[in-house]
C-alpha cells in the first residue's frame, strides 16, 4: 500500500481544464447508470461540525475510493482549516487497498471546484463574465478559480456575512486571478447584472433570493450538502427555467430541491435534470439566452473515486 501525503499530492494535481473534464467524465458515468454509489454516510458533531463518507464505483475503472471528509466550520477561529479529511484507494478486482491519499481535504477542495466549473461550462451563456461568488472561504476562490478556466470571466464580486472576509477574498483572489474583484456588502447588488452566481456556505437559511434573479444568470449552489443546509430560496427551484442536479436521489434527500420540497413547491419533470444527462447529450440545456438555469451540487463519490485514481494514476507514472 502507498502512502502519499497532501505536498506529494498538490504537486501531482491541479485544479485545471484536464481535472475539469475527468470530472465531468464523472457524472456523464452516473448518468449512463454506469456508477454504483451507496448514499452519503454523515455523523453530525453537535455544535462543531460533522463527518462525511463518499464512496463510488465506477464500471471499467479498475480502483475505487473511499472518502472520510470532516467540516468543522469554527476552525477559523483557532488557525485551523474548516476541512479535512483522507481518502483511501481500493483495487476494483480484489478489494485490496492500493493507497491512502493523506490530502486534508485538499482533493475535495478541488474536485469540489470543478464540479462548479463542470456547470458553468455545460449551463451558462458561453459569453458570460461576470461572477458573483457568495461566500469568502477557500471554496469560494477555487470557484472562482474554475470559472476563469471555462468562461472569459473579466469581473467578479464578492459577498460575505463578514464583510471584512468577503474584502480580504476579494483582494486575494484580485491579485491571484488578475482580473478586477470587488468585496459587496448587499448580497442583491452582487447579483446585479451578474452572470454565474455561485454560493459556497454552510448557511442554514437562504442567502439568494428568487427577486434578485435576473433572466439569462445561471446558479450553482454548493453548499447544500446536508438535511439542514439551505442556500437558495426554494421559490429559485421552482421558477428555474431548468434545475440541473449532480443526483437527482441526492438532491431529493439532502439538496436546494430537498427544501423546495419541504416547502410544498413542485418541480416540472420537464424543467429538472441531472448534469450528466446534458454532458452526454440526453437533454438539451440551456435553450436560450434568458433563461435562468440552476445546478444544485451536493458533492458525490463518483467525483472522489474520479480525482483519487486520477491521483494514484499520476504518481504511478512518476515514479517509472
Amino acid at each position: 500500500m502507498q502512502i502519499l501525503t497532501e505536498p506529494q499530492l498538490r504537486s501531482l494535481i491541479k485544479l485545471d481544464v484536464t481535472l475539469i473534464d475527468a470530472v465531468a467524465d464523472g457524472f456523464q458515468a452516473l448518468t449512463d447508470g454506469n456508477v454504483v454509489m451507496p448514499d452519503i454516510l454523515r455523523l453530525d458533531i453537535p455544535d462543531r461540525g460533522e463527518v462525511d463518507v463518499k464512496t463510488a464505483y465506477v464500471k471499467g475503472v479498475q480502483s475505487f475510493a473511499v472518502k472520510i471528509s470532516s467540516g468543522f466550520f469554527g476552525n477559523s477561529a483557532l488557525g485551523l482549516p474548516s476541512l479535512s479529511g483522507m481518502m483511501v484507494l481500493l483495487d476494483a478486482e480484489t478489494g485490496l487497498t492500493k493507497a491512502l491519499l493523506l490530502d486534508n481535504g485538499y482533493l475535495t477542495d478541488i474536485r469540489t471546484a470543478a464540479a462548479g466549473g463542470v456547470a458553468a461550462r455545460a449551463l451558462s451563456r458561453p459569453d458570460s463574465h461576470i461572477a458573483a461568488i457568495y461566500g469568502a472561504g477557500l471554496q469560494a476562490r477555487l470557484q472562482l478559480e474554475a470559472l476563469t478556466l471555462v468562461r472569459p470571466i473579466t469581473e467578479a464580486r464578492i459577498w460575505a456575512r463578514r464583510p471584512e472576509q468577503a474584502q480580504a477574498t476579494a483582494e486575494w483572489c484580485e491579485k491571484e486571478y488578475g482580473l478586477p474583484v470587488q468585496a459587496y456588502a448587499n448580497p442583491a447588488e452582487a447579483a446585479k447584472g451578474a452572470d454565474i452566481l455561485v454560493t459556497t456556505t454552510p448557511s442554514a437559511s437562504p442567502i439568494l433570493l428568487q427577486d434578485w434573479l435576473e433572466p439569462g444568470q445561471h446558479v450553482t449552489a454548493m453548499g447544500s450538502d446536508a438535511e439542514f443546509k439551505n442556500e437558495l430560496d426554494p421559490a429559485i427551484i421552482s421558477h428555474a427555467s431548468l434545475y440541473v442536479a449532480d443526483s437527482l436521489p441526492q438532491t431529493t434527500r439532502l439538496g436546494e430541491l430537498h427544501h423546495a420540497l419541504e416547502s410544498g413547491l413542485s418541480i416540472d419533470p420537464s424543467r429538472s435534470t441531472e448534469l450528466g444527462a446534458v454532458l452526454n447529450g440526453n437533454h438539451s440545456g440551456r435553450r436560450s439566452s434568458d433563461e435562468i438555469t440552476v445546478a444544485d451540487l451536493t458533492g458525490t463519490g463518483v467525483q472522489d473515486t474520479v480525482i483519487a485514481t486520477m491521483a494514484y494514476d499520476l504518481w504511478e507514472k512518476t515514479t517509472l
